[in-house]
């Protein structure tokens, strides 16, 4: 599920490690990992469209992060994923996949604390030229939005979700069965995620986004403000300040950690053994690109 941008986009960009990896397997990341200063910049620019001023304070900001993420982050995602090959062999619970979900959340967390006085500075730099842009790119992305998730057919609907979810289980075990892909149908088809309502929270959470930076703005905040403004914004981007909207959050992540290890219990012993060696090239992957001498890492951003 896709969050708010800009403020959501800056807290995950530093775990793009671990992204890459869900994206495409192993060689993917040694490819990927290296262009996440230039991929941050883009992703980023996307929508705030940058001034000539904002690009090389944020080129510069973006590699710094990077630096420190490559030195002190992989080497705590390698340690996870070496934990994560001695407990996909054997079965799981709910619990213990929430508690992953929730450690991971907070990894990130650890990233966006330690970019916030850089996203703070900029922030107090965006004008209203900028925040119109950010409200014409956020409608994009709803659109998009609707076109994923809301195909009026329900069949369609049910379809596209289904492919989505066959996707990541293949990824992760490699080809599933007729058996395991019903399981899967049934599970979409039950699921309590609600995309209208998914969409109007997401709506309602940009508007906050535009209404905190513009207030920075006309209240001159200081930048330890802005970075106190923007740790409230980013905790609002992950989690609905609607409280029925939160609930439903919690319901849906509960929903799928129980639907994620009934599935993991019911995979063969070949399937767990592809997902461990899975792992393991993860966590190889990983370990090299932390050990990469400082300035080899991939180009700077252009």
């Amino acid at each position: 599920m896709r969050l708010l941008p800009f403020v959501a986009r800056a807290k995950i960009i530093f775990a793009l490690a671990l992204c890459a990896v869900l994206l495409g397997g192993c060689s993917v990341l040694r490819i990927t990992y290296p262009q996440v200063p230039t991929l941050a910049y883009w992703m980023i620019d996307n929508y705030v469209d940058f001034t000539s001023a904002q690009t090389t304070r944020a080129r510069e900001s973006i590699g710094q992060v990077y630096a420190w993420h490559r030195s002190t982050q992989l080497p705590v995602y390698a340690v996870l994923l070496q934990r994560a090959q001695t407990e996909v062999v054997a079965n799981v619970t709910p619990a213990q996949l929430c508690r992953w979900v929730d450690e991971i959340q907070a990894q990130a967390m650890t990233s966006f604390d330690h970019a916030l006085p850089a996203i703070a500075e900029i922030a107090l730099t965006l004008d209203a030229k900028q925040f119109a842009h950010m409200q014409e790119r956020f409608d994009k992305t709803n659109a998009d939005f609707r076109d994923d998730f809301m195909q009026p057919d329900p069949k369609e609907r049910l379809q596209a979700a289904v492919n989505r979810s066959v996707e990541r289980l293949e990824l992760f075990y490699d080809t599933i069965d007729d058996r395991q892909r019903e399981e899967v149908v049934r599970a979409v088809a039950a699921s309590p995620f609600d995309p209208e309502r998914w969409l109007t929270d997401r709506i309602a959470r940009q508007q906050i986004v535009l209404q905190t930076l513009r207030r920075l703005q006309r209240e001159r905040a200081s930048p330890a403000q802005a970075q106190a403004a923007l740790r409230v914004l980013a905790d609002q981007v992950q989690h609905s300040p609607n409280p029925a909207m939160r609930e439903a959050q919690e319901r849906l992540k509960r929903y799928g950690c129980e639907f994620a290890a009934r599935f993991h219990n019911g995979t063969t012993p070949k399937q767990r053994k592809f997902a461990a060696e899975r792992l393991k090239g993860w966590e190889e992957d990983v370990r090299a690109l932390a050990a990469e001498p400082r300035g080899t890492a991939g180009p700077p951003p252009t």
